[in-house]
């Protein structure tokens, strides 16, 4: 396995996931982006993304972000289409950060996405940077269950 800059972090096999997971589900994270934007508004947005920002900011941290970010990029123009790239990478991007920033966050990308949407309309910054990966997951579980079903 090829080392990444994040390969040290707790939470670096599901750094991996989100990049593998946009790559081979774009518009799942697309479709997360747009349906968290109903559970969360942007001030309480900016203020997960800031905190994270904040935690991120030492130098080990930082250099694993720009790394992850780097991989959501190249992602982004050899596997999204033109109107979904935005949408896709911020709510790619957040998930990294978060994961980057929060040890003890992983869990929240496979908890149910209703339960994830309260913990996140309490404030929550971790809940509110990860709903989106959650979404995301959850439909991407629900994909691979229909298929083994038939």
């Amino acid at each position: 396995m090829t080392q990444t800059e994040w390969s040290h972090l707790p939470n670096a096999k599901h750094i991996d996931w989100v990049n593998a997971s946009l790559k081979a589900n774009p518009g799942n994270w697309t479709a997360a982006w747009g349906a968290t934007w109903t559970a969360v508004r942007d001030a309480a947005w900016d203020e997960a993304r800031d905190e994270a920002w904040y935690v991120v900011c030492d130098a080990a941290r930082t250099a694993a972000w720009y790394a992850a970010k780097g991989i959501v990029r190249g992602l982004k123009r050899d596997a999204i289409r033109a109107m979904a790239r935005a949408a896709a990478m911020d709510a790619a991007s957040d998930a990294i950060l978060a994961l980057i920033a929060y040890d003890d966050c992983a869990y929240m990308i496979e908890s149910e996405v209703g339960e994830l949407k309260i913990i996140a309309a309490f404030g929550n910054q971790q809940a509110i940077l990860l709903l989106p990966a959650c979404i995301a997951y959850n439909e991407t579980k629900e994909l691979t269950n229909a298929s083994i079903a038939v």
